[in-house]
């Protein structure tokens, strides 16, 4: 990865609506993590850069994250598909903890980052990684995939997902575009050629 692209702005250099912004993401607390001079670490620094469209994409975010009718693992497992499909290592670096603390197995989450068959034994985490891959494939489900997500999440959580795969897809693309590096001392992420 070549240098980043933006320097990361500091709290003292935000305007009104950006600091509106940065309050957002600080709820909860510890939401985002930041550098010791106070700047936002991942896709938050460029939310702050375009203050509307980053209120408007902080708000998808934390209703995913945190009032999602998803499952959480399922919600976890969804997100590392698009970090891997993605090759973004910064949303690895960040969702892979959150995957193991909601007890999603370590050789499902190896098999997700190395491209090796993703069958876990959940109906709901199957239908939704099938989902999930068929979407980053063609960008859309077809009957089958369809039926099965429905059914195992109902309607609004075939529709969250959906919202969940193009979210952090736009993060990925905007963390590669920006040249958004992991955290100092965070071990690199090995995703295969």
């Amino acid at each position: 990865m070549t240098q980043r692209r933006l320097r990361p702005l500091r709290p003292d250099e935000l305007d009104a609506e950006q600091r509106e912004v940065l309050a957002a993401l600080s709820d909860p607390p510890g939401r985002v993590q930041r550098d010791p001079d106070g700047s936002l670490q991942g896709p938050f620094d460029a939310m702050l850069r375009a203050p509307r469209s980053g209120a408007a994409l902080q708000g998808v975010g934390a209703a995913l994250r945190y009032r999602s009718v998803l499952p959480e693992r399922v919600r976890e497992l969804a997100t590392l598909l698009v970090a891997a499909h993605h090759r973004s290592a910064y949303e690895w670096h960040a969702h892979a903890p959150l995957a193991a603390a909601a007890g999603l197995p370590d050789e499902l989450v190896a098999a997700v980052r190395t491209g090796g068959p993703v069958e876990p034994a959940d109906r709901a985490e199957r239908a939704a990684a099938a989902a999930v891959g068929q979407l980053l494939e063609t960008g859309d489900l077809d009957d089958e995939n369809w039926a099965a997500i429905t059914g195992a999440l109902g309607e609004a959580g075939a529709v969250e997902l959906t919202t969940l795969v193009g979210y952090y897809s736009l993060l990925a693309m905007q963390l590669r575009t920006l040249r958004v590096p992991l955290p100092n001392g965070a071990a690199p992420v090995d995703f295969p050629a």
